[in-house]
């Protein structure tokens, strides 16, 4: 079948830099998609994404799609004909809809018996006839949050659209998208490169552009902003620093890359090496150094999109831009230590938190409450604790923080430093906003946890009580961050905490008929459910934290321990029976509702031997598992348990639970709620069968 490659090009206005790389991406997407549900083949597919363009290369798309056969269904064979043998309203109405006759369709035979019905062959898909709609539809299907018209134009796109190419081969008419008829020209750097470039073919995409000073593909050009960059600090005998951020964004405002390396008063380094960086990275986009010893260097590395006769003029330059910059920083610095941050607690009452959950000095007084009592359950100083909560929004009043946003709780730890307080009081200023997304770090010390803990349970309780709950798209107060926060800390830091209790004690710090009442409830399931998908992403499966959360636990640390130990019990041979079993139990038991009082199991009643068998294990096993109980040893506690996988095979096998004998029925149902409720000491293992 005959190929041929395949090019397509949106020649813009520069794009969005933080966003080229989803769109290259998503434009890939669209075009392959658009192809296969045209049913066209095609082999390898290159992407290609750079300030003024997104582009697509495709080797070996079919030029037209394989003929495909069709089988159209209609009413059962045998109501296709009255009594008389005339065709039925039913059959002729689906040869109608098939544009034949009736006497032209055919009895096929399927798995639901003869239906009357018409096989044919239908054309595949003509790539030529259909490659403006591919096109057009990808394009309608980009993550554009907001498009754009210009001129006089009603097209809409992120950015103006300056040409189209659309090459199938040497083919590039296929009619108009955005606007602009499709063809085969392609337009080098804007300043590197004059006039139109005529590709004579797709396959001389590439090596057009690079002759005219443009590295199309986002990720060649992001391989060698990293080469250079390093190249640059290794001359300076550093080492970058290379954000994956920062690098997409800058890889997404040049189409020429060249690494220029430049550097700055030494004097600035006495400035928190956190707003140097801020500056440098956020204004700027520059590459920051470090030296060996990890320390901040006075240099930067800048990527120029012109490659320069006179590179030692953009370097002056760009010195000149980020000196502004970081003076503001040092002024900052100097200027905020004057004011110890003891004295801008006062000043927090003019900052509203919620208009209905008060000021941040509110929330600083409730917040300083709960982490010393929550410093207190974990054996962690309480000063200590309700002094860094007292400090821990005082830095958002500082010059530092409002001109470096991302600089809140790290200006707060080196202002409490200079104020001569307690070091680690200084550090959990720092750590209390750990972490601040998925995989960042813990906060290290115990005042540090209970800081943060409190003040995230401090909003998850108020925002609930106010009836604000996250919605499906709207989280304004970032709440489902917050929970996994505090689940984390909780887990990872080994802080066996009672949710339950600690959301009570958040609840009390608010003044009476603030809270509705049940917010704490509210709050304390949605927390545990975002365990669900936290065990989703270590593939655990949902009937494992189903089986544990049935018994009621809020202790998080208890959860994860349960719910490791029940995965580990999933993979035991004795698992699935030990699981259908307690299925079984539960049923049975379920029944009875209050029809029937358990008591002891009676041995002396224990007349079948598989009965006795069983009585003997749940014994025997019940001790040991106990013993591991006592310890929190959940994952051997189960494991013990899976040698009543045999007596428990054996007893609903050959003994009749509900026997003629009232005193012989009682005595066995007593026997299978021992059974059940030794399960139930760590999980309710009966979830663990899949519902059918």
């Amino acid at each position: 079948m005959s190929t041929d490659t395949l090019l397509v090009e949106l020649g813009t206005e520069e794009l969005p830099p933080k966003a080229l790389k989803a769109l290259g991406l998503a434009f890939r997407d669209g075009i392959t998609q658009g192809l296969q549900e045209q049913q066209l083949g095609f082999g390898e597919v290159q992407w290609f994404a750079s300030p003024r363009r997104l582009a697509v290369l495709i080797a070996d798309v079919q030029l037209r799609g394989a003929d495909q056969e069709v089988e159209a269904l209609g009413p059962p064979a045998d109501r296709a004909r009255d009594a008389q043998g005339n065709w039925t309203p039913a059959a002729i109405g689906f040869a109608k809809k098939q544009g034949v006759e009736p006497d032209q369709l055919q009895e096929l035979d399927t798995p639901k018996g003869l239906r009357l019905g018409m096989r044919s062959t239908a054309a595949g898909a003509n790539t030529r006839d259909c490659l403006n709609s591919i096109i057009s539809s990808s394009i309608d299907q980009l993550p554009i949050p907001k498009r754009m018209r210009w001129g006089d134009s009603r097209v809409e796109f992120v950015r103006p659209v300056h040409w189209v190419v659309a090459m199938l081969g040497t083919d590039s008419e296929h009619g108009e998208i955005l606007g602009l008829k499709t063809g085969n020209t392609t337009r080098g750097h804007r300043f590197h490169s004059e006039g139109d470039i005529q590709l004579q073919h797709p396959d001389d995409y590439e090596t057009a552009l690079k002759a005219a000073r443009v590295v199309a593909s986002f990720e060649q050009r992001q391989h060698i902003i990293r080469e250079q960059v390093e190249a640059q600090a290794s001359a300076l005998k550093g080492n970058a620093v290379i954000d994956q951020d920062l690098l997409d964004e800058v890889t997404g405002l040049v189409e020429w890359p060249v690494a220029l390396a430049g550097s700055f008063e030494e004097r600035f380094l006495e400035v928190p090496a956190e707003a140097l960086v801020s500056s440098m990275k956020e204004h700027q986009k520059y590459f920051h150094l470090l030296d060996k010893q990890g320390k901040l260097m006075p240099n930067f590395i800048t990527v120029a999109n012109i490659e320069s006769r006179e590179p030692a003029q953009i370097i002056a330059g760009n010195e000149r831009v980020i000196r502004p910059r970081l003076s503001d920083a040092a002024f900052f610095f100097e200027t905020d230590k004057k004011t110890p941050l003891a004295e801008r607690v006062p000043k927090l009452e003019s900052v509203v938190f919620q208009q209905q959950l008060g000021t941040l000095r509110d929330k600083t007084d409730r917040v300083a409450r709960l982490a010393g009592a929550l410093a207190s359950l974990i054996g962690s100083p309480v000063a200590l604790a309700e002094r860094a909560a007292l400090l821990s929004k005082t830095d958002l009043l500082t010059d530092m923080v409002q001109e470096f946003t991302d600089m809140q709780g790290i200006a707060g730890s080196y202002y409490a430093l200079h104020d001569g307080e307690e070091a680690d009081v200084a550090s959990a200023l720092a750590q209390q906003y750990w972490p601040k997304y998925s995989g960042d770090r813990l906060p290290e010390s115990a005042t540090a946890c209970a800081l943060g803990v409190a003040d995230r349970l401090d909003t998850l309780v108020g925002i609930f009580g106010i009836g604000q709950p996250p919605t499906g798209s709207k989280d304004p107060f970032a709440l489902r961050r917050a929970s996994l926060a505090v689940l984390r800390i909780l887990v990872e830091k080994q802080l066996d905490l009672d949710l339950r209790e600690c959301l009570a004690l958040a609840a009390d710090q608010y003044p009476a008929g603030v809270i509705a009442a049940g917010t704490t409830d509210k709050v304390f399931d949605y927390m545990i459910e975002r365990f669900r998908a936290w065990y989703e992403e270590e593939a655990i499966p949902v009937e494992v934290f189903k089986a544990v959360s049935a018994r009621g636990i809020s202790r998080p640390l208890d959860i994860q321990r349960r719910v490791h130990a029940v995965h580990a019990f999933t993979r035991l041979p004795e698992a699935t029976a030990l699981a259908a079993a307690n299925k079984r139990v539960s049923n049975i038991l379920g029944k009875l509702e209050d029809s029937h009082v358990f008591s002891e199991v009676n041995t002396d009643l224990l007349v079948e031997s598989q009965e006795k068998a069983l009585a003997e294990q749940l014994a025997a096993s019940g001790a040991l598992s106990r013993r591991h109980l006592d310890k929190d040893e959940y994952t051997e506690a189960l494991a013990g348990l899976a040698a009543l996988r045999g007596p428990v095979d054996a007893f609903f096998d050959d003994v009749m639970v509900n026997a003629d004998d009232a005193a012989l029925r009682s005595n066995r149902l007593n026997l299978l709620k021992a059974l059940r409720d030794l399960f139930l000491e760590v999980a309710d293992i009966s979830l663990l069968v899949v519902s059918k």
